[in-house]
C-alpha cells in the first residue's frame, strides 16, 4: 500500500470500525460513504495486513468489511480491490480467508454487476481455484463461506462454465488442486456434499490410475478419496457405481504395485480402512467375487520383517475399521460381505503356517506393541462374528494376553487391550454357548473379571513389614 494510506495510531480506525460493524440493521450508502471518506479502503486494508499485533483489530476490521461489502456501494467497490480478495483467499488468518470468500459472494450477489465482467474478474484473478483451496484446507467457517461463493458462482451460465468446464480433456482447476491438496478437504462437513456432487471423485480416480503421475500425487488422491468415502452421508449424494469406481481404482493400483512401493501401498491400505469405517464402504469393499478387501486381509497377516512392518500395521488398522471396530451400530454387514470376510480370513490362514484364524490372531499379539494395538482393534471388530468368537475361545493364550493388565505398559496399549477385552466379553455374553458349555462360562468369567479391573495396571499394595536389625535379633 502507498505510504499515504498508513497510520501510526490505529485507535481511531478501531473505534470507528467497531461502531460501523456493531450498528444495528443495514448501513445506508451515505453511512458507507462517510465512513470511507474518513478511512479509505486502502488504509483499512493496509491496517488489516500490517497491524495484526494490535489486539482485536483483525476481528473488528473483518466484521466491519463484511458489513461494508454487503451494501450496494460497498459491493460496487469490490472489482477495484480484487487483488486484495486474491491475497485474502491465501491468507494464513482464517477470519481473513472467510472475509475474502464472503466478499466474492457479495460481488456475485450485487444486482448491478455485469455477469460477464464478474466472471472475467473471477478468471483473471484466479479466484475459483483459491475458493476450492479454502473449501479443502479452511476451517468450518472458511469452508462454509467458500461453499456459498461457489454455489453463487455456479448459479449463472458464465459461472457454471468455470465450475464445470464443458471442454473435454481439459484439466480443470478442481482436479489439479485436489491432486495436490491435503486430504483434510474432505473432513469439512460443509464441503462433503459439494465435493461429492462434482466430478472430483472421477478426477481422483483418473489420478490414482495414471501410471505417469508422480507417486506422491497418487497417494494424496487416495487419501482424499478415503476421507471422502469415510463419511456415511456421502452415500446419499453419490451413485454406488461412483463409489465402486473409486474402490476399483485403488484395487487396481494395489495389484500393480511393486514391493518397493511401500509408501503408496500403505496409503492405499489406509484409504481402504477409511472407506471401510462406514457400513456402506465396508459392504462395497467386501462385495463381488474378488473383493477389494482381500488386499487388506492378506497384508494384515503377512509378516515381511522390518520392511513390511508399515504395510502390516496399515492393513491391521484397516481390517479393524472394515470389521466394525469404530462403528457404534451396523457392525455386521450383509450376507455376501460377511461370507466373503469369513472365507478370506480362513483362506489366508490355510495358506499360512498357522493354519487357523486363531493362530493368525495369536501371531499378531506376539509382535511389537504397535502391531499388538492394531491387532486388538482388529479382534474387537471381528469378534462380533460367531466364527471369530469360536476361534478366539479355542486359544487360551489369546484370552490370557487380552485379560492380563501387565501385557501393555503404555496408556494407548492398555486402553486398546481393555476395549478388546470388553468386545470379547460382550460377544460371548450374547452367545448361547455360555449357558450350555462350562468351558465358555469359565472364559466369560475371566473376561468379566478383567473388565471390572479396568484398563490400567494397578500395582498391588505391599503390606508394611517390620525391619529387624541384626543387633536386635539377640
Amino acid at each position: 500500500m502507498d505510504h499515504e494510506f498508513s497510520m501510526d495510531d490505529s485507535s481511531p480506525l478501531l473505534q470507528a470500525a467497531n461502531d460501523f460493524a456493531t450498528y444495528p440493521g443495514v448501513q445506508s450508502d451515505d453511512s458507507v460513504r462517510d465512513f470511507l471518506n474518513r478511512f479509505p479502503l486502502p488504509l483499512i486494508i493496509n491496517a488489516l495486513q500490517t497491524r495484526f499485533d494490535v489486539p482485536g483489530l483483525e476481528n473488528t476490521i473483518v466484521a466491519c468489511l463484511e458489513k461494508l461489502f454487503k451494501t450496494k456501494l460497498g459491493a460496487s467497490l469490490i472489482p477495484q480491490y480484487m487483488s486484495f480478495v486474491q491475497v485474502g483467499l491465501q491468507a494464513d488468518s482464517q477470519p481473513v480467508r472467510s472475509l475474502a470468500c464472503k466478499t466474492v459472494t457479495c460481488l456475485l450477489e450485487n444486482p448491478c454487476s455485469d455477469c460477464k465482467i464478474v466472471t472475467r474478474l473471477i478468471t483473471d484473478f484466479n479466484i475459483y481455484p483459491l475458493l476450492i483451496d479454502c473449501l479443502i484446507n479452511g476451517n468450518e467457517q472458511v469452508a462454509a463461506a467458500a461453499m456459498e461463493a461457489i454455489k453463487m458462482l455456479a448459479g449463472f451460465p458464465e459461472g457454471m462454465e468455470i465450475v464445470f468446464p464443458s471442454a473435454k480433456g481439459v484439466d480443470s482447476d478442481l482436479g489439479a488442486i485436489a491432486s495436490r491438496c491435503s486430504s483434510l478437504l474432505a473432513e469439512v462437513e460443509h464441503g462433503t456434499e459439494f465435493l461429492s456432487k462434482t466430478s472430483l471423485l472421477q478426477l481422483l480416480c483418473s489420478i490414482i490410475s495414471d501410471n505417469s503421475v508422480e507417486s506422491i500425487l497418487r497417494s494424496r488422491a487416495m487419501m482424499i478419496t478415503g476421507r471422502l468415502l469415510s463419511k456415511e452421508i456421502i452415500y446419499s449424494f453419490i451413485d454406488e457405481s461412483c463409489a465402486k469406481s473409486v474402490i476399483s481404482s485403488i484395487d487396481g493400483r494395489l495389484q500393480s504395485l511393486e514391493i518397493s512401493d511401500r509408501d503408496e501401498c500403505e496409503t492405499a491400505l489406509e484409504a481402504f480402512g477409511q472407506i471401510g469405517s462406514t457400513f456402506e464402504g465396508a459392504r462395497l469393499l467386501l462385495s463381488g467375487s474378488q473383493p477389494a478387501a482381500r488386499h487388506v486381509i492378506y497384508a494384515a497377516f503377512d509378516r515381511q520383517g522390518p520392511q513390511g512392518h508399515g504395510r502390516q500395521l496399515a492393513a491391521l488398522h484397516a481390517l479393524g475399521n472394515i470389521s466394525g471396530e469404530a462403528r457404534t451400530e451396523n457392525i455386521i454387514l450383509n450376507t455376501e460381505a460377511e461370507e466373503n470376510l469369513r472365507r478370506m480370513v480362513y483362506e489366508t490362514a490355510s495358506k499360512s503356517s498357522k493354519l487357523t484364524p486363531s493362530g493368525l490372531f495369536l501371531s499378531v499379539l506376539h509382535q511389537d506393541s504397535e502391531i499388538r494395538i492394531a491387532g486388538y482393534r482388529m479382534i474387537s471388530g471381528l469378534v462380533a462374528r460367531p466364527w471369530c468368537l469360536m476361534e478366539i475361545c479355542s486359544k487360551q493364550e489369546i484370552i490370557n494376553i487380552v485379560t492380563d493388565p501387565s501385557t501393555e505398559t503404555k496408556k494407548i496399549g492398555m486402553e486398546a487391550r481393555y476395549n478388546c477385552c470388553k468386545a470379547m466379553h460382550k460377544s460371548l455374553m450374547l452367545s448361547s454357548r455360555v449357558s450350555s458349555d462350562s468351558a465358555f462360562a469359565g472364559i466369560a468369567t475371566k473376561l468379566q473379571e478383567a473388565v471390572e479391573k479396568g484398563p490400567y495396571l494397578v500395582k498391588k499394595q505391599v503390606e508394611a513389614q517390620p525391619v529387624v536389625m541384626t543387633a536386635e535379633r539377640f
